[in-house]
């Protein structure tokens, strides 16, 4: 008996799956869940664990052979196959669980396709691992163009904070430069990386370590690449196993103007406590 993804493309799996965990997670959203402590802070829901299932099942229809590592259940397969599914079910968690609908399900087959889903607007960004669209029920899909003009930067300010004291997400937001040029906004979820693929933001930028290969990342990345962002990490170095947290811009001068002021300190006096700007 065959299945309805066995002659699809890797693109259209990825598409599936996250449409898949972002149905669960759209019909689970509202309801009393109990918590799963994760230790150090972190904790996930059934919504998590249900959606995860459900990509998994798409996952193991379509491409029985590969491997995949998911948030929840990790390591399903072999871990040395040469393809390998990369699925974070629902990123955002602890919005989630205070009802806030700013959530992301993502799904990416390392180096390869990818696709990050927004549960509660329906669109789909993903990538072919050539070019990358948007896809919405009922619309044609459209090429995803990157532009700064939107002056917002996503900063991601939750720990941990590894790079800590030589860069601090927190001192970027306080440099006058930044104060001038652009607009902070934390929505901490990883949907922001599609974002700046979709010309929603101007940046993003998280702290951390070798963020390529990580559930939470890796299929935002691949659409953000394959839109023409410019990916690197914090200290301006290409990402891999080498590189630290992440910087992701619309475009090279974004990026340029970010990577000056994280290199940089700001002045003494140069922000005024106290005040707010909107």
């Amino acid at each position: 008996m065959s299945n309805s993804y066995e002659s699809s493309g890797d693109a259209d799996v990825a598409i599936a799956g996250a449409r898949a965990g972002a149905d669960v997670v759209r019909t689970m959203y509202g309801r009393r869940l109990n918590r799963i402590d994760k230790g150090a802070g972190d904790f996930a829901t059934a919504a998590d664990v249900e959606a995860e299932k459900a990509i998994l099942g798409v996952i193991r229809a379509a491409r029985p052979d590969d491997g995949v590592r998911g948030e929840e259940g990790g390591q399903q397969g072999a871990a040395d196959a040469v393809r390998q599914w990369l699925v974070d079910p629902l990123c955002g968690t602890l919005n989630y669980a205070v009802g806030t609908m700013l959530v992301a399900v993502n799904v990416a087959l390392r180096d390869g396709a990818a696709a990050v889903a927004d549960p509660f607007n329906g669109e789909v960004f993903f990538t072919d691992g050539e070019t990358a669209r948007v896809r919405q029920d009922g619309a044609d899909d459209v090429l995803l163009t990157p532009t700064p003009a939107t002056r917002l930067v996503d900063v991601n300010l939750d720990p941990p904070f590894p790079s800590a004291p030589g860069f601090r997400a927190v001192d970027l937001l306080a440099h006058p430069g930044f104060v001038e040029r652009f607009r902070p906004r934390v929505v901490s979820t990883t949907l922001a990386l599609a974002w700046v693929a979709a010309g929603k933001r101007a940046a993003y930028v998280t702290d951390g370590g070798d963020l390529s290969t990580s559930v939470h990342f890796a299929a935002g990345i691949a659409v953000c690449r394959a839109a023409g962002c410019v990916v690197t990490g914090i200290d301006g170095t290409p990402i891999g196993e080498t590189g630290r947290g992440l910087v992701v811009a619309a475009d090279d001068e974004t990026h340029g103007l970010l990577m000056s002021m994280m290199r940089s300190r700001s002045e003494p006096g140069a922000v005024t406590s106290g005040r707010c700007r909107r």
